[in-house]
């Protein structure tokens, strides 16, 4: 435990996941990819990996794989150009979001490999994914070859009413990083940083998924293929009970008339299939889908509920997309289902709101190019279906190495 300064608040309600309560700026930063960072992260990934409790929890093996050193060299290469006089910012102050269990350790290790000093806070939910990632940290910490970074891991949780702590962790860090959504964002806002302080911010996003019908029909024929799709559309929605933001709630089809119809059949029996025996749909978040579809009704008229076998999918085929569209969304399995020939109508609609596009069937370059071409403020990443929450250096349009360092310069 360091010294607390004289400042500093009543510690009393944190808890301390991995670290201390670190409350000093003073750890020296890194350059981008150190190599006692990749070290440490290795050595993170072997500890979760043979982990039986990680184990239970696929989104925690997955980080595991994240970690390993072989994908952290990759990752460096990509940058191999851009890391000529590059270091780390100095503390980075992480708030976690309360909805997606693993987000901290991902935001954390991001941190570490731009070459900052860390300190996150974690959902106030006593997550067990959180605790599992913490307590292998924690272990890793205490042997002799990584003891020099233990200023530099550190996880707490504290309740989020608690201002007095996020203003006193904002006025050391040199790096503020905001997940959470609109709201949380104002809070935290109320506490200011230090001038030289930069703030990366990730706001309620809205995602969608593309899917060209006629890509869908051949696979009628082939069990296999279709059962790995349905599987690959839960990880991007019913993995998170459809409240990350990159999970899909825009389902935009590219097709006509009977060619939609049969794609639509085919592929919403087999995502039914996928979830009927093992997603648990709560009592409240049906009545809130049902009031999502009746606000669809009122808003868009001429919108249909499609009749399915229960209400573990709820679909709601719209005539238009209105740009509002992004307001009419619930989680648990609502989706709104659109159809058009061209991106166009997309295209129109899209504000900064819009974050990620699944695809399934189409060319993930011409709809970049799209994009682009009309100019939206929205869309920052463009990845296959199953893909939506994997993790990237570059987030919603921020480069997190570049972004969380910096370049020091001689002519």
């Amino acid at each position: 435990m360091q010294t607390k300064s004289p400042d500093a608040p009543d510690f009393g309600g944190v808890t301390v996941l991995a670290g201390s309560l670190l409350t000093t700026n003073a750890s020296k930063p890194f350059v981008p990819f150190a190599d006692q960072v990749l070290d440490f992260l290795d050595a993170l990934a072997k500890v979760l990996l043979k982990s039986p409790e990680a184990k239970a929890y696929p989104e925690v093996v997955t980080f595991g794989f994240y970690c390993r050193k072989g994908n952290l060299l990759r990752l460096k290469a990509q940058y191999a150009d851009r890391l000529d006089g590059r270091m780390g910012r100095g503390l980075t102050f992480h708030i976690a979001p309360s909805n997606v269990p693993i987000n901290f350790g991902y935001s954390l290790i991001s941190g570490l490999l731009a070459g900052n000093a860390n300190l996150v806070k974690a959902s106030s939910k006593d997550f067990a994914q959180t605790r599992i990632v913490c307590q292998a940290m924690q272990t890793i910490l205490t042997q002799p070859e990584f003891a020099a970074l233990q200023p530099y891991v550190n996880v707490v949780m504290y309740d989020r009413e608690r201002q007095d702590m996020t203003e006193f962790f904002s006025s050391l860090c040199n790096v503020r990083v905001i997940w959470g959504g609109d709201r949380t964002i104002a809070a935290v806002r109320r506490a200011p940083l230090p001038p030289r302080a930069v703030e990366l911010t990730f706001a309620d996003r809205y995602s969608l998924a593309v899917i060209k019908a006629e890509a869908i029909l051949p696979l009628a024929a082939d069990s296999k293929k279709l059962a790995a799709l349905a599987q690959a559309f839960y990880n991007d929605t019913y993995l998170f009970d459809q409240n990350a933001c990159t999970s899909p709630r825009l389902i935009y089809w590219l097709g006509e008339g009977n060619t939609v119809a049969q794609a639509k059949a085919i592929f919403w029996q087999a995502v039914y299939d996928n979830i009927k025996d093992r997603y648990q749909l709560e009592a409240e978040t049906a009545v809130n889908k049902l009031m999502a579809v009746a606000k669809t009704a009122i808003e868009i008229p001429g919108s249909t509920q499609e009749l399915g076998q229960d209400n573990l999918i709820v679909r709601v085929h719209i005539p238009v997309l209105p740009k509002a569209i992004a307001e009419l969304r619930a989680a648990g399995g609502l989706f709104h289902e659109y159809t058009d020939t061209s991106l166009d109508a997309l295209m129109a609609v899209v504000d900064e709101k819009y974050q990620t596009i699944t695809y399934y069937g189409c060319n993930p370059q011409a709809i970049r190019a799209s994009v682009i071409a009309h100019g939206v403020h929205g869309i920052d990443k463009i990845v296959p279906m199953g893909h939506s929450a994997d993790w990237l250096l570059t987030w919603d349009g921020y480069d997190l190495i570049t972004d969380m360092s910096r370049m020091v310069v001689s002519i």
